[in-house]
């Protein structure tokens, strides 16, 4: 009994395999696609999420708030010299900011990697995504820390943006989401973003461009 019941177990999954990545049939590409939709939406995103302790580990850039003019091959000093008014009010000098994780910026479109953010970590300089009130997270780097009590208050701006956003003067640790580590896919989100662009208002379709 024991024996039969392992051969019907076999059985089982030598046809699912066959199913999922064998059959080239039409019911075999549905089959496909909708495991994929399922794996992705019910086991992939949630294991990722409780590995790195945020509800949004994978993040597509929607804006070019982050954006440096060339990118990867932007000129630092030209950058800098365009830019460097707003960072010195917090007392930011350009060797500083060139010791901040992403100082070239990033494009819309990119995708990037995020962990959880522990407010007592996080440091000036850091690219947080947070809670807005807006339809999308923001994602800024971090400018300035302060402590009311035992509660950390952030303040960021965007570093293609000429003035920060009233919304983000005061980020509160319950705003937090998360913090960007790394560039994992240049480019890769506008599989999603282009079929949102006619929808968005036209100052922010098509690709980015220096403020």
């Amino acid at each position: 009994m024991e024996k039969e019941t392992l051969n019907k177990i076999k059985e089982f999954f030598n046809k699912f395999w066959f199913l999922l990545w064998k059959d080239n049939s039409w019911k075999g590409w549905i089959f496909s696609i909708l495991f994929l939709f399922i794996f992705i939406k019910l086991i992939f995103f949630p294991g990722l999420s409780l590995i790195t302790g945020t509800t949004l580990p994978l993040a597509i850039v929607e804006s070019c708030s982050m954006y440096h003019d060339g990118n990867l091959l932007s000129d630092s000093d030209l950058w800098w010299e365009n830019h460097n008014s707003k960072y010195e009010n917090f007392n930011l000098d350009k060797n500083t900011f060139n010791d901040f994780i992403f100082n070239d910026g990033f494009n819309k479109g990119d995708i990037l990697f995020i962990l959880g953010a522990k407010p007592e970590k996080l440091k000036v300089g850091d690219v947080i995504i947070f809670n807005g009130g807006q339809r999308n997270p923001i994602i800024h780097r971090v400018i300035n820390i302060t402590q009311e009590g035992e509660e950390y208050i952030f303040s960021t701006i965007g570093d293609n943006n000429p003035s920060q956003l009233p919304l983000e003067k005061t980020i509160n640790e319950n705003q937090l989401v998360g913090k960007a580590v790394f560039k994992l896919a240049p480019y890769l989100g506008w599989g999603k973003l282009v079929f949102f662009e006619a929808s968005r208002s036209t100052s922010e379709r098509g690709f980015c461009r220096e403020n």
